[in-house]
């Protein structure tokens, strides 16, 4: 009875991790990281309170920092590192697009695109195994039909143009937790899952209908994520 369930556990964890080379946090990388925190901390108080100016300033400052934890973390991949970092500067450009008082959905919706698609590039770097993208890919299309479908009705009733750029959107950000489900990486699959949450909520609450402290919501499951997709490179 003991001996077919150890195969069956070495099977399972055959199939979802990959050999990889561990990274190092080093001193440097863990003061930025703890600086984003505080900086990410101060401006979830500004979402809290109504505080624009904090926000402007806050926001990107966060990303800036983490910028600073990916060029400072000792790489298990130099490849998926350097993708990270610019997968950050546009996650950066879009954090302002959007925050800006003028509508810059599209331009914000393209930058995080892009973004995830590098996001997708880097996890791909750091090793993928078959049975963890099978097991991402489930987890995604079942969050793809439950919310994704409602955000993409919502969009294209609001505008019929919205339609395919929030599919590709949706696809890009699919793709992005199946592949981190792929890597077995913790900090990788829980940033993805908490970067999807954030869209979602965000997509939701646009598109489909408000709820109270959405805001509130979409920033701290946003900042979070990001932090997890940066310490996946160690």
């Amino acid at each position: 009875m003991v001996a077919p369930c150890v195969r069956t556990a070495s099977l399972w964890c055959f199939l979802v991790s990959t050999p990889r080379d561990l990274g190092v946090m080093n001193a440097g990388a863990f003061l930025f990281l703890s600086i984003a925190v505080v900086i990410a901390v101060l401006d979830w108080l500004a979402v809290s309170i109504g505080n624009r100016f904090m926000e402007y300033i806050f926001k990107p400052l966060t990303m800036v920092a983490l910028v600073c934890v990916a060029m400072s973390i000792d790489p298990s991949s130099e490849s998926a590192r350097w993708l990270m970092l610019i997968g950050l500067l546009l996650s950066m450009a879009g954090d302002i697009f959007l925050m800006l008082p003028s509508d810059l959905f599209v331009p914000g919706l393209a930058s995080f695109l892009l973004a995830h698609i590098l996001y997708v590039v880097a996890l791909a770097a750091l090793g993928v195994s078959l049975g963890g993208v099978v097991m991402g890919l489930v987890v995604a299309v079942v969050a793809a039909l439950v919310v994704g479908r409602r955000i993409v009705d919502g969009a294209a009733a609001a505008d019929r143009a919205l339609r395919i750029p929030v599919i590709a959107y949706m696809g890009a950000i699919s793709a992005m937790v199946t592949f981190a489900f792929g890597t077995a990486v913790f900090f990788a699959i829980v940033g993805a899952l908490l970067f999807f949450i954030s869209d979602a909520v965000l997509g939701w609450t646009r598109f489909v209908s408000q709820f109270s402290r959405s805001r509130q919501l979409v920033m701290v499951t946003y900042h979070l994520g990001q932090m997890g997709l940066v310490l996946a490179l160690i």
